[in-house]
């Protein structure tokens, strides 16, 4: 079985937090169900890199290198914390930056961490339409995650666990569906 390229956006402002700790396990999930490997892409490292250029070609190389990561990979894990019903300026920005043909039926798992389940919502009514944008294959399971699933900053709760497992199993599906598919369209061309 292939290596798939996975690029994990975590939209996290500080190097300790709840969506980082979310977005490893479900990194951890997918690599137990095929190999990957992983890169790895925060916000609050990649902030000084992305935030100087409103198009690709003006970003310094550590900011060049995490859109093409984006746009190179056999799937993108997007999580990101809510903050005032959405995600980050920042987390924003860097999808502004990505080529509007490069996800293109991508899969993209979608995942949020919030401070309570009232923004449970967020997947469906902010993620999933940006990622519309890009004609990108969303994992029809998406993972919200808020407080009270996390014992401090690992997942505590068998529900999200349970959650990130189905995600997981659905994204893997996704990408081995993907490539079988494209064997027989690479033998035609």
């Amino acid at each position: 079985m292939n290596t798939r390229q996975v690029t994990l956006v975590i939209g996290n402002v500080s190097n300790r937090s709840r969506t980082k700790a979310l977005a490893q396990a479900i990194a951890d999930a997918l690599a137990e169900r095929l190999p990957i490997q992983l890169r790895v892409l925060e916000i609050h490292q990649l902030a000084p890199s992305i935030g100087v250029g409103t198009l690709t070609q003006e970003l310094p190389p550590a900011g060049r290198a995490a859109v093409q990561a984006i746009e190179n990979a056999d799937l993108v894990i997007a999580v990101t914390p809510v903050y005032k019903g959405s995600y980050s300026g920042l987390f924003k920005h860097l999808f502004d930056l990505v080529h509007p043909e490069a996800l293109v039926d991508r899969p993209v798992l979608l995942a949020a961490n919030g401070g309570s389940p009232r923004h449970a919502l967020v997947v469906d009514h902010q993620l999933r339409p940006l990622f519309a944008f890009f004609r990108a294959l969303t994992v029809p399971s998406a993972v919200y995650a808020c407080e009270s699933d996390f014992d401090g900053y690992t997942v505590g709760s068998e529900a999200l666990r349970e959650r990130i497992a189905e995600a997981a199993d659905q994204a893997a599906r996704l990408l081995l569906a993907r490539h079988e598919e494209a064997a027989p369209l690479r033998a035609a061309a």
